[in-house]
């Protein structure tokens, strides 16, 4: 099947992109693990011995990044639709996240733990509406909420990719009554003109 137009183009920006060549340089799974690494630079959001939950986890460059963070003590969980390649220090759960079937295997794996902080870097495949998109990014994004409130311990971080749109702002308002602490960041890694955007929340609030 010939490609389209906008699809060539693409393939052109991605094989061009700083970022993709630093990854592929460097061992780094996605060029989407530079976002986290920003995050932990200035925020130190992982720290040895946390127990840590990545969705939308697949290719794996959030894990790869948080996994020597926490160290052996730690615990990744990861879980995403796509396979994703073993990775040490990972379990990983292969799985649809709006599927209560794999949302009790991620459970499965913790135990009875309380998570330390919650990354979700989930994205639905994009249709190119814009409405639709928007709508199924948020539904995503209600689901990691609901994890949180669920396995959060009192004082965890959550970093979740959001796309500004409808439903954004109520969003937010939702998160900062739950946290101490709520900011909107666009790491450098994020393609400037892509509406992509991660709240980044702070020492949950217990009540």
């Amino acid at each position: 099947m010939a490609r389209s137009k906008s699809s060539k183009k693409w393939l052109a920006e991605h094989f061009d992109d700083h970022y993709v060549k630093m990854a592929q340089q460097q061992g780094l799974r996605s060029r989407s693990a530079f976002k986290l690494l920003e995050l932990q630079e200035k925020y130190h959001l992982i720290r040895p011995g946390m127990v840590v939950v990545d969705l939308g986890a697949a290719p794996g460059g959030w894990s790869q990044v948080a996994a020597p963070l926490a160290g052996e003590s730690g615990k990744i969980l990861a879980l995403d639709l796509l396979d994703m390649d073993p990775l040490e220090g990972v379990e990983f759960v292969q799985g649809d996240f709006t599927e209560d079937e794999s949302l009790h295997a991620l459970e499965a794996l913790l135990n009875g733990r309380e998570v330390d902080l919650v990354l979700s870097d989930m994205a639905p495949n994009m249709s190119g509406m814009s409405t639709i998109d928007q709508a199924r990014a948020m539904y995503l994004a209600e689901l990691a909420l609901e994890f949180v409130r669920s396995h959060l311990k009192p004082g965890g971080d959550y970093v979740v990719k959001l796309f500004q749109g409808t439903d954004f702002d109520n969003y937010v308002r939702e998160v900062r009554s739950l946290f101490g602490k709520v900011q909107v960041r666009k790491p450098k890694a994020s393609r400037p003109r892509s509406r992509e955007v991660y709240l980044l929340a702070r020492d949950r609030q217990v009540g």
